[in-house]
């Protein structure tokens, strides 16, 4: 296990700027839940797969159709690194830590600030599981225990209670006058 094992989070990016760079298949399996985050998306990249070329036709996110360059993750709070080019990926790496923002490494995840999830829903909750050092981080394995538990919610048999308990009374309560003897 690492020494600090990463802290688990919700971002909330509604309006707030995401800079993505890199338009192939990482990123097209990550956009769709950023755009659903309603995050503000830039897309560094002079090539794309044409599914993320569409979201950016319909206007789902902006696409600077070049490749990365220093002063790219300006104002961002949150940056996914998914280049083909490894000294970008390094400098990009290091402009988000000298700008203190989030960063995702497609390439070399020691290398990240943050680690995206395997993530599932069920029933409006959403299941994120995260490995820091189970089976060297395979993200297979991660998404195998993600499926698990999401199929165990929606089948039964991983039953979780829908309220909470009803608080218990105190003895040293109101609920009884004192008495003395």
């Amino acid at each position: 296990m690492a020494e600090h094992p990463a802290y688990p989070v919700g971002l909330r990016l509604t309006g707030r700027r995401v800079v993505v760079l890199g338009g192939g298949q990482v990123a097209q399996r990550r956009l769709p839940a950023l755009v659903a985050a309603g995050a503000d998306i830039v897309l560094v990249s002079p090539d794309v797969t044409p599914s993320v070329e569409a979201m950016a036709d319909a206007g789902e996110i902006t696409w600077h159709r070049r490749p990365y360059a220093d002063g790219d993750l300006a104002d961002a709070w949150y940056a996914l690194i998914a280049t083909n080019d490894a000294e970008a990926n390094a400098r990009a790496s290091a402009e988000a830590e000298r700008h203190r923002v989030w960063c995702v490494r497609s390439d070399d995840a020691d290398q990240a600030t943050a680690w995206t999830p395997a993530t599932g829903t069920s029933e409006g909750v959403t299941v994120a599981v995260l490995t820091t050092d189970a089976r060297g981080r395979d993200p297979r394995h991660t998404a195998a225990i993600r499926d698990a538990v999401v199929e165990g919610l929606r089948d039964g048999t991983l039953v979780a209670p829908t309220t909470a308990p009803a608080p218990r009374a105190s003895p040293w309560s109101a609920a009884a006058p004192a008495t003395r003897t």
